[in-house]
C-alpha cells in the first residue's frame, strides 16, 4: 500500500498553485473541491507514489519477491488521490471547510480510491495480493499512518492542521 500512502503526504509538500476546480462552484454554490486540491499537488503526489512503487519493484526484483507491477503502482497512487478528490467533493457538499476534520473519511479515502481503482483496472493483482488478513491490516494501520504523517506535516509546516 506504500504507493497509495505516499501521494497524500507528497501532495501537501508539492501543493499550491492552481486549484483543480479553477475556483468554480457546483450547483449548490459551493466550491467543487476547494483551494486545497491543486494540479501541482495532484501530479506531485501521484508521481511520488509511482516513484516509491518503482523502488519497491526494484527491491522486490532483487529479493525475488514480485508483488507490484508498474500498473498496480500507477493505479494505487492515482486512486489514492482520486479518492481524496471524491472525499473533498462530498466534504464541500456537507459545508465542511478546508482543514475541517472528517473522521473515517479523512483516513480511508485513499484506501477506498486506491483499492477501487486497482480493482477496476487490475483485479488480478487485487486477488493475488489482498486477502482478508492483508485487508484487515490495511484497515488497522491506515489511521495510525495517516495521523502520524499529518502530525509530521504540521510540525514541518506543510499542513495547517495536525489531522
Amino acid at each position: 500500500m506504500l504507493p497509495a500512502y505516499v501521494p497524500n503526504s507528497a501532495a501537501a509538500v508539492f501543493g499550491g498553485g492552481s486549484p483543480i476546480d479553477s475556483g468554480k462552484k457546483w450547483s449548490d454554490e459551493r466550491r467543487i473541491f476547494g483551494d486545497g486540491k491543486t494540479w501541482r499537488g495532484l501530479f506531485g503526489g501521484v508521481f511520488s507514489g509511482i516513484f516509491v512503487g518503482i523502488i519497491l519493484i526494484l527491491i522486490g526484483n532483487y529479493a525475488g519477491i514480485y508483488i507490484h507491477t508498474l500498473l498496480s503502482v500507477v493505479l494505487l497512487a492515482t486512486g489514492a488521490l482520486l479518492g481524496d478528490l471524491v472525499k473533498s467533493f462530498f466534504k464541500r457538499r456537507l459545508n465542511k471547510k478546508r482543514g475541517d476534520e472528517w473522521l473515517i473519511a479523512d483516513q480511508y479515502d485513499l484506501v477506498a480510491g486506491s483499492l477501487l481503482c486497482v480493482f477496476i483496472f487490475d483485479s488480478g493483482w487485487v486477488f493475488a495480493n489482498i486477502n482478508l488478513a492483508v485487508f484487515l491490516w490495511i484497515i488497522i494501520i491506515t489511521p495510525l499512518l495517516h495521523r502520524g504523517a499529518n502530525i509530521i506535516g504540521y510540525i514541518i509546516g506543510v499542513k495547517e492542521v495536525p489531522w
